[in-house]
């Protein structure tokens, strides 16, 4: 029978979007589960999204013409038997569609919301009494549905439709039906558009933690990068020198060993400071460090400096790039000369270290770029307002030229 087969496709509906509601709430309590055991804070998510279940009771309204329609006191009853088979299921199929957006916002929810109206409307003039009480449920189902501006306008169309339908059955009880049909529409649509807007908030909160913690995670990686490859690389080149000088010159090793115990305990007064997140480099303070590293190595240091004095945040970022660089010199290129040149203007400030050497500063996974200390310093001196270029010079040997504007508004953002 077209009763029976409605009916158990009704059943089937709900007992799908049970399973799915209840495997929701076991994901959320294994999640309080798990936060208990590990000591952290509970999730502040309530649960599960509401699904269709919460606006089922509404049903209820219907009971009214259902029960016209069992004894007998319905005339035709067929024809609202086929009319209340018909509501139930759209406004199940609407109503568990109304909590997802993009099946909300679907033409056949559409559809299937103006196939209700219809039928409200037909059964509502055809018997009148407590059929009428399917516009409030009419409009609950709206509620759900419509969203943003377009809302006001079709609750008030709705509320006219039901009051008209209403008045011609009805008589004065038509401002019942109205009331309830405009009173079902906001309030359903007010309530469930502030939940979504509550779970984006958090999404979105959840969302820019993480993101915060990835740049911390990213700026603590690129720090400990620059750090450690360059003051490694110092320790090593002076080590090497200590050994050559030991047998034929013991205080020259001496000088070495002493310059070795100082990069060390700098390093880690470095490190310390790059995880507190306040570290800050001096310029002059890397031009020293850089002509001492060139020299250990035995490659000849030439510094040219000119311009005003720079802002801190550009001071910063150069000596990250000058650090790099050096770094480089010193362990790939196979120089015997290193030129080092700060020049900066009113409104531009340009810092080169260009070599002689043979060899390439680093591997070079992008044209123009180097290796993955001088491509995290590109990406800085770009959000800063900068650019850094590096590659092989037209005479041989290798140049990274780094420009930056000498006030830029985000340099603070850019620097570790």
């Amino acid at each position: 029978m077209p009763w029976m087969e409605g009916i158990r496709c009704q059943v089937r509906v709900l007992r799908a979007e049970r399973r799915r509601w209840k495997a929701d709430m076991e994901r959320f309590k294994a999640e309080q589960r798990a936060a208990r055991r590990s000591g952290g804070e509970m999730p502040e998510n309530p649960g599960p999204p509401p699904t269709g279940f919460a606006l089922l009771p509404w049903l209820l309204l219907g009971m009214g013409a259902f029960s016209n329609l069992f004894q007998g006191r319905t005339p035709q009853p067929w024809i609202g038997g086929l009319g209340l088979l018909a509501f139930n299921s759209l406004y199940i199929y609407v109503t568990f569609r109304a909590f997802v957006k993009s099946k909300r916002e679907a033409r056949a929810t559409r559809v299937a919301l103006v196939l209700m109206g219809v039928i409200t409307c037909g059964l509502a003039l055809g018997y009148g009494g407590s059929w009428l009480y399917f516009f409030p449920l009419l409009g609950l189902a709206t509620g759900a549905v419509v969203r943003g501006p377009w809302l006001g306008k079709i609750g008030l169309g709705l509320t006219v439709l039901a009051a008209a339908v209403s008045a011609f059955r009805a008589g004065w009880d038509a401002v019942n039906v109205a009331y309830g049909t405009f009173l079902s529409t906001m309030v359903t649509a007010a309530i469930l558009s502030l939940s979504e807007a509550v779970r984006e908030l958090r999404a979105a909160r959840e969302e820019l933690a993480r993101r915060a913690v990835e740049k911390e995670r990213m700026r603590f990686s690129r720090d400990l990068h620059d750090l450690l490859g360059h003051t490694l690389s110092v320790i090593v080149v002076k080590s090497e020198a200590a050994r050559r000088l030991a047998p034929r010159d013991l205080d020259a090793a001496l000088v070495q060993v002493t310059d070795i115990e100082s990069v060390g305990r700098q390093a880690l007064t470095e490190i310390r400071e790059a995880v507190t997140g306040y570290r800050e480099g001096s310029l002059a303070t890397e031009l020293d460090r850089a002509r001492s590293a060139l020299s250990a190595a035995r490659v000849e240091p030439v510094v040219r400096q000119s311009g005003p004095p720079l802002v801190p945040q550009t001071e910063a970022l150069l000596g990250w790039v000058l650090r790099e660089a050096v770094t480089n010199v010193v362990r790939h290129s196979d120089a015997s000369r290193c030129e080092i040149t700060v020049d900066g203007t009113a409104g531009l400030v340009r810092l080169t270290v260009s070599d002689n050497g043979t060899g390439t500063s680093a591997a070079e996974p992008e044209p123009g770029i180097g290796g993955t200390g001088l491509k995290g310093l590109t990406e800085r001196l770009a959000a800063a307002g900068g650019s850094l270029r590096a590659g092989r010079t037209p005479h041989g040997g290798f140049e990274v030229r780094a420009e930056l504007p000498v006030e830029a508004a985000d340099l603070t953002e850019a620097t570790p």
